[in-house]
């Protein structure tokens, strides 16, 4: 039978990055239960699962090139796994408002809430997309070809417009601390390793919009349009890379490692001391709170409706084991006369956190 593709699809490269993904993905495991940061990084750990097994079918299907369920297999597993990384992000901007209350423009648990509901959109988007276009590339359905485009294009746009909100929020916040004159090294590494990580999917988005206008606007097959559908360069540089770059920089500025993994933990004014607040309390009634949940209102006139419980720093108590601003405070559990803590307890603290991932950061 004819080949699926329309090169030779490399045999080596997808077992490569497979590995790459792979290792990445075990680092995460273990960081997420070094720092008891699962509830935060969890989308780490699923996104490199589906997008190393996304690699891993990809080198099956280097080798049966005309199995059509294995070709589709491999092409929505790598497409939905960066979706599923950009979740990540979410959740660290999320903690990090907790982290900074004085300086989120808005509810940091309905903001992870309102751009993990995004995600999931794209997500969906991307895999039926995915779904009907590697579909279409093995039953020649010219139709279904370019519906599976259109949908995988309205994916990368949201995301890509998502990615720019995203930036934007971390940049305000960045901005906010520093006018403030308290921007702390670790919050300085972390919105650095946003923005450096947000660029690696923005990068993807667009690469991935090209090929995909490419593809269903091109009538005679320009130099980017071969450049895109005959050679597999394209994929590995523009699709791989930048997802092994984003799990890797993560893996390196861990988030677990600057930021403290109880979000009543929070940053007093005075940039040094860290206290146990009461988290974020939005004061308005119901209605309002459905009808604005992000409390957009506050965030225009200036006037916010939540809290100011860090303006009553004597009211909460000063958090134990140092300051994560001044690099003495650790989420790793601390040693007691009995020893370390047990994998059952890791193990506890890991299942709880994934069940409540969404709306804790």
């Amino acid at each position: 039978m004819d080949s699926l593709y329309l090169y030779k699809p490399s045999h080596v490269l997808p077992a490569v990055f497979a590995v790459l993904v792979g290792v990445s993905l075990m680092l995460h495991i273990y960081q997420n239960f070094r720092y008891r940061f699962w509830r935060v990084n969890f989308w780490m750990f699923w996104g490199g699962t589906i997008f190393t097994t996304g690699w891993i079918l990809r080198c099956v299907s280097s080798s049966y090139p005309s199995n059509l369920n294995i070709y589709i297999a491999q092409t929505v597993f790598i497409y939905a796994g960066p979706p599923i990384f950009s979740a990540a992000e979410y959740n660290q901007l999320g903690r990090l408002m907790y982290y900074l209350p004085m300086h989120a423009p808005f509810n940091p648990g309905r903001t992870v809430t309102f751009f993990i509901h995004l995600g999931a959109t794209v997500e969906g988007l991307t895999a039926a997309g995915a779904s009907l276009f590697a579909t279409a590339h093995g039953a020649n359905d010219m139709q279904q070809h370019v519906t599976g485009d259109r949908l995988i294009s309205v994916a990368l746009a949201l995301q890509a417009a998502i990615e720019c909100i995203f930036i934007a929020m971390v940049g305000l916040m960045h901005y906010r601390c520093a006018r403030a004159g308290t921007l702390p090294r670790n919050v300085r590494q972390l919105c650095i390793m946003l923005y450096g990580t947000s660029t690696f999917v923005l990068i993807r988005c667009i690469a991935r919009a090209i090929e995909s206008f490419e593809t269903e606007t091109t009538t005679t097959c320009n130099s980017i349009c071969r450049a895109v559908l005959f050679h597999e360069w394209f994929l590995y540089v523009f699709e791989a890379a930048p997802m092994v770059f984003y799990t890797y920089w993560i893996n390196i500025v861990h988030p677990g490692r600057l930021l403290p993994s109880d979000k009543r933990r929070y940053l007093d004014p005075d940039g040094v001391t860290e206290r146990m607040g009461p988290m974020w309390a939005d004061t308005r009634s119901l209605w309002m709170k459905i009808a604005d949940p992000l409390d957009i209102g506050g965030a225009i006139t200036g006037n916010s409706n939540s809290e100011a419980f860090w303006m009553r720093p004597s009211d909460w108590e000063v958090a134990p084991g140092g300051s994560f601003s001044e690099g003495t405070a650790t989420n790793v559990r601390s040693k007691s006369a009995s020893g370390t803590a047990t994998p059952e307890e890791l193990l506890s603290g890991s299942r709880s956190g994934a069940m409540e991932v969404q709306l804790s950061a």
